[in-house]
């Protein structure tokens, strides 16, 4: 294979920034140095002084193959986060059939293989009474296991205390939660429909799935975590009041960690007025003082990990009544741009917000030789304009779905190349490359 010279890059990693070049060789990055002399044989690729980072790798997506292909699969969702800058994923086990077993895991692998612009890898999801196969799945085949402790879809609600303390209990893996209350929700739904009938206003969806729903489930989980000493990751936090929750929690229970999501940090409540149910995910995006707060959990280090939990439905889906438009927004192609646009307006810190995309993520989930620009590290790489301003359209989104609630907003940093194992996947606004990315592997005994 030919060698790739990256030239005159300023390389942003593990907490510093400095000019230089990279050498890929054969999927990996050979050398990292000041200067890297040239060779007529190499590939060479002039950054021009502009930001190179470690790929991102998201920790939530759900790219809906099998079983929900009409709406998005692993080829086209793949696309997306390749072109924003998105290098691995995984995949959440909600599908059809569900993942909720060794053998579902397996048969995913391999429907999935070949088929991927990006590298991935795949939760297995926690039900009612899949305890064996929780206690006896091979942790190399999955990145953790997934517990959806809030209203969800068929046996992937896990609402009995008794079998969620066997999870914690006996949980080979860290365990990433959903939590949200569901009698609450409910209740508050419920109160809804007799207030407004069968005509809810989507702006009623924070109240719906309110931030007593939120708190509650995650105190639950946070106690099973404590009482067992399980690795828990608590997913796409909405509120303050986690926030402020986790950050005394985490003093001393180092084993819990939280997630922030992009559109939490983009959008408010404010926007339902505009959006409608295009920002209709769970848990709900609530207030500007709760958005304030993720910030500065991020900030301080509260949360851990920022994510995308890439959702998409069809615009047909999203058009119908509050109580059937399905929750969920398409993400990974805009959700690295929006990040550092917030870091161009000042909001978010450079080196904390990619620490906290790439090598936070690759050091939970154990993920071997990625998330970092490291010799001898796959090359996974994103090259950046900070200084490019433009606005965003439904047009340019590779999703199957085809829109994104960004449409119309604008972005100050842009995407202008992707690699993936070293395979230049995104470059002058074009997908390039196969659908060969890997599964990704894990540093598990």
């Amino acid at each position: 294979m030919t060698k790739t010279l990256i030239k005159n890059a300023l390389i942003v990693n593990e907490m510093e920034s400095k000019y230089g070049d990279i050498l890929i060789n054969n999927k990996r990055i050979e050398q990292v140095s000041n200067t890297i002399s040239a060779k007529e044989t190499y590939q060479i690729i002039d950054a021009d002084g502009k930001h190179l980072l470690p790929g991102m790798i998201d920790d939530q997506v759900h790219f809906r193959d099998p079983g929900g292909t009409h709406k998005a699969d692993f080829s086209t969702e793949s696309a997306a986060a390749v072109a924003g800058g998105i290098t691995s994923v995984m995949d959440m086990p909600n599908t059809n059939p569900l993942t909720i077993s060794q053998a579902a895991i397996e048969n995913k692998h391999s429907n999935i293989s070949g088929r991927s612009h990006c590298n991935y890898g795949f939760y297995l999801g926690a039900t009612n009474d899949n305890i064996e196969e929780i206690k006896a799945i091979d942790t190399k085949l999955i990145c953790g296991v997934k517990a959806f402790m809030g209203a969800s879809t068929g046996n992937m609600l896990v609402d009995d205390e008794r079998t969620l303390d066997q999870i914690f209990r006996n949980c080979p893996t860290l365990v990433a939660t959903h939590c949200e209350d569901t009698p609450i929700i409910l209740t508050n739904e419920a109160f809804a429909h007799k207030q407004y009938g069968d005509d809810i206003p989507v702006s009623e969806h924070p109240t719906i799935r309110s931030r007593k729903a939120c708190l509650k489930s995650t105190k639950l989980a946070t106690s099973l975590a404590t009482k067992h000493g399980t690795r828990l990751h608590v997913l796409h936090i909405s509120t303050a009041d986690e926030i402020q929750y986790l950050r005394e929690l985490r003093k001393q229970h180092s084993n819990i960690t939280g997630e922030a999501c992009v559109h939490f940090l983009w959008f408010t409540e404010n926007d339902y007025a505009d959006k409608g149910a295009l920002i209709k995910c769970n848990p709900a995006i609530k207030s500007a003082a709760d958005q304030a707060e993720i910030i500065r959990g991020i900030q301080d280090r509260t949360i851990s990990v920022i994510a995308t939990d890439h959702a998409p439905h069809l615009l047909e889906e999203k058009a119908r009544k509050y109580a059937q438009s399905p929750s969920g927004l398409p993400l990974v192609q805009t959700a690295l741009p929006s990040l550092l646009t917030l870091v161009n307006q000042g909001q978010l810190d450079l080196y904390q917000t990619i620490d906290q995309i790439t090598h936070q993520v690759a050091d939970m989930f154990d993920v071997i030789d990625r998330g970092y620009i490291r010799e001898g590290y796959f090359a996974d790489l994103v090259l950046v304009d900070m200084n490019n301003s433009h606005s965003i359209t439904n047009q340019e989104m590779y999703y199957k779905c085809g829109w994104t609630p960004y449409d119309g907003e604008v972005f100050t940093a842009q995407i202008e190349k992707t690699w993936v194992n070293g395979e230049l996947k995104w470059s002058e606004q074009k997908l390039l490359g196969n659908t060969n990315g890997q599964a990704l592997k894990y540093d598990r005994s």
